[in-house]
């Protein structure tokens, strides 16, 4: 009996093992890093394949065919980025939102973007005072 529950031990600790490698190796295979705008034009990183965060400015997008053109900022630095990707781009891509481009950095100082994901935060935050509206009416 002995043996038996020592076999079955052993195989419950390779079983956990194994999934515990799993869960780990593909964390770190999700791990998202970004540098910022900033740290972009400072230098700061390696001109290569790059994920880069920050706000598109205002007024800086512009369509030419299959290319668009904007300026992702981040304080006072900002950077002419070309998106030349072949998916369209999501619906919250406008003036104002921060999105996360990645592609490559070129020397002549303009990013070369293959994909763009951006988020408008205000379209996902309630109204000031909304909540409060909500639970006076309720408990009326």
């Amino acid at each position: 009996m002995r043996g038996k529950h020592l076999k079955f031990a052993i195989g419950i600790g390779v079983i956990v093992a194994v999934v515990g490698w799993l869960a780990i190796s593909g964390f770190e295979q999700n791990k998202t890093y970004y540098v910022t705008v900033s740290e972009l034009v400072s230098g700061k990183t390696a001109r290569q394949r790059i994920r880069v965060g920050g706000v598109v400015a205002d007024g800086s997008i512009e369509r030419h065919g299959g290319q668009v053109r904007f300026r992702l900022s981040q304080d006072a630095a900002s950077v002419p980025v070309v998106y030349v990707g072949s998916d369209t781009l999501p619906d919250t891509f406008v003036g104002g939102s921060q999105a996360i481009i990645e592609g490559n950095y070129s020397a002549d100082g303009v990013f070369q973007a293959e994909q763009v994901q951006a988020k408008c935060a205000s379209k996902y935050q309630s109204a000031p005072g909304s909540m409060q509206k909500k639970v006076a009416q309720a408990g009326s």
